[in-house]
């Protein structure tokens, strides 16, 4: 993948003043209020109208629970490319079709933008300092670069979701969730809960081909066969 010097230039130069002191929920929603602090991009385009300003843009990051999931049914996701879909069917061969890993899905929900006194580095100061005599431990205080600040948020979302994954493994293993059930082809336990769910869903009235996509997609129809059929006795 061709990455251009300025796209480079924005990772090498964004870093984070305040980083969050929990770690994303494995059993819940988390919402990370974030503070990115730029300098206005018309400074670096004319040096002679640089003042002491800071841009700041305010958000939250939406992180939902995470899920686990495996690489069969990863290869049945919409939206990744040939190569990441390469990679789920190398996975899939090394460690086997049912082999657990965890998904992550994020959101952004922007919220404003200010002008306020003072150049980045100071202004994130404050902010921080701010923050933690709030006892705000879910937020971040980023400074980046005007034109790719949106790159500076990813690349904390990055960041935040490798400081948490092996806690979440942790707590999900130590509740058995990823454990295979020989039942359902070795499918974790999560899975299978889920499956269950959809289940009781479909007797209460809900779309039973939702529930066969979602078979379909985990592979593993032929060990629920019978049970879905007789929905429809």
């Amino acid at each position: 993948m061709d990455v251009s010097p300025e796209w480079m230039k924005s990772v090498e130069q964004t870093y984070v003043i305040k980083f969050p002191t929990q770690h994303l929920a494995t059993f819940g929603i988390t919402s990370v209020d974030y503070f990115v602090v730029t300098e206005p991009i018309y400074t670096a385009m004319d040096a002679s109208k640089r003042e002491l300003e800071s841009v700041v843009r305010k958000g939250k990051v939406i992180a939902e629970q995470p899920s686990l999931i495996t690489p069969t049914y990863a290869l049945n996701l919409d939206g990744f490319s040939e190569s990441a879909y390469e990679y789920m069917r190398s996975a899939a061969q090394s460690y086997g079709p049912n082999s657990p890993g965890i998904l992550y899905q994020y959101r952004n929900e922007s919220e404003n933008l200010e002008i306020v006194g003072g150049i980045p580095a100071e202004v994130a100061n404050r902010i921080s300092t701010d923050l933690k005599a709030k006892k705000n431990d879910l937020s971040v205080v980023i400074v980046g670069i005007d034109e790719f600040w949106d790159v500076a948020l990813m690349k904390f979302i990055y960041e935040f979701t490798a400081s948490s994954a092996s806690f979440n493994a942790r707590e999900m293993k130590s509740g058995g969730l990823m454990d295979p059930q020989s039942a359902a082809g070795g499918l974790p336990k999560a899975a299978v809960n889920q499956i269950e769910e959809m289940f009781k869903s479909v007797q209460m009235g809900g779309s039973p081909d939702m529930l066969k996509t979602e078979l379909d997609k985990w592979g593993v129809y032929r060990y629920y066969e019978d049970r879905f059929l007789s929905l429809f006795r």
